[in-house]
């Protein structure tokens, strides 16, 4: 008779391998700062995760909100995170990420003028016209 040890991993090697986190130590130091929750409770990155729970991870400006359908330890590939996690955060959060984006984006179009352009810019200040 064997007993068989129940799988339940950590929540920062969970977060990592579904891809939430780029490295299990990034993963570590969201937990450490309590910028992650299990079932609304800050958790340590040593938390065991379960099927069923509820993750909230802060990611200024939103807070993102997954669902927990599976259980792993090792990463994989972003084809198969769909069924190990639902993401369940509110449009509203969604929409906001969404309107920091088009605003940053309208700002990154000011651009640093080319060589031609700031010949005529110098071109210009000679005359007098700038």
């Amino acid at each position: 008779m064997s007993s068989q040890k129940e799988f339940n991993p950590r929540i920062d090697k969970w977060l990592w391998a579904v891809r939430v986190f780029k490295t299990r130590t990034m993963a570590a130091n969201a937990c450490k700062k309590g910028k992650v929750q299990i079932n609304g409770n800050d958790a340590k990155s040593s938390h065991s995760v379960k099927v069923g729970d509820v993750i909230e991870v802060q990611n200024p400006p939103i807070t993102r909100t997954y669902h927990v359908m599976g259980l792993a330890e090792k990463r994989m590939s972003a084809k198969l995170v769909p069924d190990f996690m639902e993401e369940v955060t509110p449009p509203q959060e969604l929409n906001k990420l969404k309107m920091i984006r088009s605003t940053s984006f309208s700002m990154l179009q000011v651009r640093k003028p080319t060589k031609k352009e700031r010949r005529a810019i110098k071109k210009l200040k000679k005359r007098g016209m700038l």
